[in-house]
């Protein structure tokens, strides 16, 4: 009975140290394992996202240059310090008004005189002296070339006229010419005459 006590007794360390030692062994087999793949897949991240880069410089070499939008035309456009500032009814520049063919001709000769341009609709009654103060915040700016189109407006704007020598007036449907007044009729061919007289204004000023 002693003899196999003592050999169960010496039998079991053996027995357990095993499992220790495969645990162990495993263990520190998974964490190589795992610390390998880290690196691994750093680095295939990292390539992976250098080809992409790549393909997207050279994409946009070979095929963005034609669809880019007209961007010197925007950017590096520079306006000048005259701004010529238009005087409408309360409609403003709706389209099929005269307006809206004045809006444009201004447009126009701001592209070619790089003059810059604006706009201010007269709100509530559509009178002379309603008007007056739409106007005289303009002249009071920094407006030097005034349009007017409208009844009221263009009555307001040659009033004031011989007061404001320096200031050129273009009265569009109405109105007497003079050293500071031009005088563009509506109907056909107004967006063009209006372009045309406000050049002539930006550019006696330049």
């Amino acid at each position: 009975m002693t003899k196999q006590v003592r050999q169960v007794t010496q039998s079991r360390p053996a027995a357990t140290r095993r499992p220790e030692a495969g645990v162990a062994r495993f263990g520190r087999a998974l964490v190589s394992w795992l610390r390998s793949l880290s690196r691994r897949t750093i680095m295939l991240a990292t390539g992976t996202l250098a080809v992409v880069a790549a393909v997207v410089v050279v994409c946009a070499f070979l095929f963005g240059g034609d669809d880019r939008p007209p961007i010197p035309d925007t950017r590096a456009r520079h306006y000048t310090e005259i701004d010529a500032c238009l005087l409408t009814g309360k409609d403003g520049i709706a389209a099929g008004t005269p307006a809206a063919a004045v809006w444009q001709g201004m447009q126009d000769a701001s592209l070619k005189t790089h003059a810059r341009v604006n706009y201010q609709q007269v709100m509530g009654e559509q009178s002379v002296g309603n008007a007056r103060p739409f106007l005289n915040s303009m002249l009071q700016g920094s407006c030097e070339v005034v349009v007017a189109v409208g009844g009221p407006e263009v009555s307001v704007a040659a009033e004031a006229a011989p007061k404001y020598g320096k200031t050129s007036f273009v009265l569009v449907g109405g109105g007497r010419s003079g050293d500071n007044v031009s005088v563009v009729r509506t109907g056909e061919g107004l967006r063009a005459d209006v372009a045309g007289a406000v050049e002539r204004a930006v550019d006696a000023k330049s």
